[in-house]
């Protein structure tokens, strides 16, 4: 049976199958693909949520990769088996990778900052602070000739500690923003499961982004183009959804959606026989 990436209607359509500290993937349908941005579950829990879109992963052209930290690549074992499918990371990460996880994977390997192309995808690389050895945003630009609406392009900035400047020229003109918001200040002081050592780890310039940094990047970019905003990576223990939508509230006169991601795509319920 052949499934459809989309209807002729959609020029895009993003999907978070999930984005926390326990896994995070996200799903981009176009007219002509069907790719992953990152791949942070298992390969069999990445199938059974994408099935529930009707998509089998011999439907799937590429996987992109923002760094090797395992939330972020732990079904890449189980989808290389998949020999159809085009792995794409900067050669820092792609050796990262194969040194400290043992995978052997043909890589479409790159330079950030480089301009790719895949199927009717143009995608630009940037670079983004955090501990690993060389992580990367996306931004993915389809190609939309003859379209007069629909959404176009689409910018992923998770897992980094501050936003450098240079990062707003690339996410401005997007048309969905998927930005990290991972932690409340108060709840992660307070939080008894993680050591002084790892707290001081999230909070640093290489950790992750808090709620505050995150929102006001968003209300005090005012030459943005966006018309919808993905809060991601959200912490299961130092975060919640109270405690950005408090933040949201201060941002007044906001010209576009903002949603939470979920930390784990709902797969439907199975009735046993």
């Amino acid at each position: 049976m052949k499934f459809y990436p989309t209807t002729k209607r959609v020029t895009m359509k993003f999907d978070m199958l999930g984005s926390g500290s326990t896994g995070n993937c996200g799903l981009i349908r176009t007219k002509s693909s069907i790719v992953l941005v990152d791949a942070g579950f298992s390969c069999k829990r990445i199938k059974e949520m994408l099935a529930t879109y009707n998509i089998c992963p011999e439907q799937i052209g590429a996987v992109f990769i923002t760094h090797e930290h395992f939330d972020h690549i732990q079904g890449l074992r189980g989808l290389s088996k998949f020999r159809h499918i085009k792995f794409f990371a900067n050669k820092n990460t792609a050796n990262a990778i194969e040194t400290k996880h043992g995978l052997n994977i043909l890589w479409q390997t790159f330079s950030t900052a480089d301009r790719l192309n895949f199927d009717d995808l143009t995608i630009v690389s940037f670079s983004v602070p955090h501990d690993a050895v060389d992580p990367i945003g996306y931004v993915f630009t389809v190609d939309a000739s003859g379209s007069t609406g629909g959404m176009k392009s689409i910018a992923w900035m998770t897992d980094l500690g501050y936003i450098p400047s240079h990062v707003s020229s690339y996410v401005s003109d997007v048309d969905l923003l998927i930005i990290e918001s991972n932690y409340d200040n108060d709840l992660l002081a307070a939080d008894t499961k993680r050591p002084p050592f790892v707290k001081a780890r999230i909070r640093s310039r290489y950790g992750h982004l808090p709620n505050e940094a995150a929102i006001n990047f968003i209300k005090n970019n005012k030459a943005n183009q966006w018309k919808k905003v993905i809060l991601a990576h959200v912490s299961v223990d130092c975060n919640n959804e109270t405690s950005i939508r408090k933040l949201l509230a201060t941002a007044k006169g906001l010209k576009f959606e903002v949603d939470i991601a979920p930390h784990l795509k709902t797969l439907p319920k199975i009735s046993k026989i």
